[in-house]
């Protein structure tokens, strides 16, 4: 046995001093024996800094710990027992160098050690002149998630035997066992967004995260929101840390969403300083894309933007297993773990660009063979969920999938459509003009650039679009801004020379003032997908907007489904 803890100026006496302390023991029945609570305080008053003692259900002494004057900070204690109910089964003795006439006192941060290492008890401890004065807390159950789960007794003048502690821990725990558990429960979420105070749009943004991780397959247990200039340490700041942590241990949370991309630096400190999985919002996207990708080509795509976006955040925790040097005095045994993990990424990451490059090529084959057929060709664009496949599959009669879901839509879908004649061309015997419509993936705010550049050959279809069916969920109460974000992307892409026709989906379930808004006075054209209202009035607007792009091309019977 050892000392831990803050041992930094302390002479060998007063080491030998600390460590007589492991030749103490409590009885399993008391909370702390008489003569183990005033050597512990004797002895931080003697070194001015706050020593704790570590002591098992069974009163061995486990751990001593030396802290500073103001903090005491506690170890790895290793794995607790896992199971409802179960607390760690072991207890924290420590003099908080309190003074005056009270009993000891108890700081906020070991009661957060309490609560987040589930010890069976914090117990402080002070020499009031004959007697000891002993403040002790445990946990307890059934408790709003806004209330502090423990209880605090006080002992002015502590007497031994005045109550048993292995029957006031089986009474907690039958307490704590008693409490509706959601332990079995994966994927349990709290969402964190950081938000500048003059960003006034924050609302519909963590909506949105709200959506992404209903997406993924996320129970969303609760979300915290911090309007303050973002830290640029852990994004909400050392004490917001602890006070995320406790809510998430009170909702049985094991996972933090935080809305907005998490630079590596912040994602190490934040993981490290919580113990918890942690995303920020490009990794939920990521992970939604990896679930949904369903071909070869988008598996591959997906699997090399997420190792672009993992490798800066490839550390080992244990600088004990970092690389030795090369030269003399610094050989070793070469690569460890991380840098073979590392240097298999990079190796990986350069077999699929090559593999998605040559992707790529094939398809540009398949355009130029496309190309000798002179088909007008009609993306359908807008951002996710507002209804492209929906739209896709009312028009050519297809059976895409399409989901109320963020991204159900992730491989490009072509389709052959013959436009419906005009009364002149039916005079003249013709069927009507073909057009080939192709689905898109949905666009978003904040798309992560890597997933962007490995979806490159996904987009690349909207390049040879004649025309662009720009699709806006008008139900929605942010259809403004969602139309700003698609064009801004489209904009980046260098796509604002195509046209483009702006439609107003979901016109069955808007409301009049929405409508208003995203209505025939915004250049829009008002349609239900679902159940079909306005589609002819679009299709007549498509035909009038193609005759004035390309030539009309007239089909004689042609089937009417395209084959890629």
């Amino acid at each position: 046995m050892k000392l831990e803890g803050y041992l930094r100026g302390l002479s060998p006496s007063q080491v030998r001093e600390v460590e007589r302390l492991f030749r103490r023991s409590v009885e399993p029945t008391e909370i702390v024996s008489l003569q183990l609570g005033r050597e512990i305080d004797q002895v931080a008053r003697s070194l001015g800094r706050m020593i704790g003692v570590v002591v098992s259900r069974e009163g061995r002494i486990e751990k001593v710990i030396v802290g500073t004057r103001e903090i005491l900070y506690l170890p790895d204690l290793g794995r607790y027992r896992l199971g409802k109910g179960r607390l760690r089964r072991l207890r924290l003795i420590f003099s908080s160098l309190s003074k005056g006439s009270s009993p000891a006192q108890i700081p906020t941060d070991i009661y957060t050690d309490l609560e987040k290492l589930r010890l069976d008890a914090v117990v402080s401890v002070r020499e009031n002149g004959t007697d000891l004065s002993v403040t002790y807390a445990h946990l307890i159950g059934g408790l709003r998630v806004e209330e502090d789960p423990y209880h605090t007794e006080e002992r002015f003048r502590y007497r031994e035997g005045e109550e048993s502690f292995l029957e006031l821990m089986e009474s907690v725990e039958d307490q704590l066992d008693a409490v509706p558990s959601h332990h079995t429960e994966e994927n349990r979420a709290l969402l964190i967004g950081v938000y500048p105070k003059n960003k006034m749009d924050w609302e519909e943004s963590l909506l949105e995260l709200k959506e992404l991780a209903r997406t993924a397959g996320v129970n969303i247990v609760d979300s915290v929101v911090q309007r303050r200039t973002p830290d640029p340490r852990t994004l909400v700041g050392r004490g917001k840390i602890e006070e995320i942590v406790l809510r998430a241990l009170r909702l049985e949370a094991d996972l933090l969403i935080f809305d907005g991309e998490l630079k590596p630096f912040q994602w190490r400190v934040i993981t490290n300083s919580t113990e918890l999985k942690v995303l920020d919002r490009s990794m939920l996207i990521l992970d939604i894309f990896s679930q949904r990708a369903s071909s070869s080509d988008g598996r591959l795509q997906v699997e090399l933007a997420q190792l672009k976006y993992n490798l800066p955040r490839l550390v080992e925790k244990d600088a004990g297993l970092s690389r030795l040097t090369g030269g003399i005095g610094g050989r070793g045994p070469g690569e460890t773990k991380l840098e073979i993990s590392r240097r298999r990424a990079r190796d990986r990451i350069r077999d699929l660009e090559k593999r998605i490059d040559k992707l790529q090529s094939q398809r540009e084959l398949r355009r130029q063979k496309r190309k000798g057929v002179p088909l007008p060709l009609i993306a359908i664009v807008g951002y996710t969920n507002a209804g492209k496949s929906t739209l896709f599959n009312a028009i050519t009669n297809s059976s895409e999938l399409a989901e109320n879901k963020l991204f159900a839509t992730l491989e490009p879908s072509q389709r052959r459509y013959v436009l419906p004649p005009t009364e002149e061309e039916s005079l003249l015997g013709a069927y009507g003009s073909p057009v080939i419509f192709t689905d898109t993936v949905g666009f978003i705010r904040s798309l992560p650039e890597e997933l962007r550049n490995a979806f490159r050959a996904t987009l690349e279809e909207l390049y040879e679009a004649h025309l662009l069916l720009h699709v806006v969920d008008g139900s929605s109460p942010y259809a403004e801004e969602q139309i700003k974000a698609v064009e801004k992307v489209l904009t980046e892409m260098e796509l604002s020379d195509v046209p483009r026709l702006l439609v107003r989906n979901k016109c069955d379930v808007v409301s009049s003032g929405q409508g208003v808004l995203l209505g025939e006075d915004a250049g829009a054209i008002s349609i239900s997908a679902r159940t079909g209202k306005g589609l002819d009035s679009l299709i007549t607007a498509i035909r009038g907007e193609l005759s004035s792009i390309v030539p009309s091309t007239h089909d004689y019977g042609a089937s009417a489904r395209w084959n890629d």
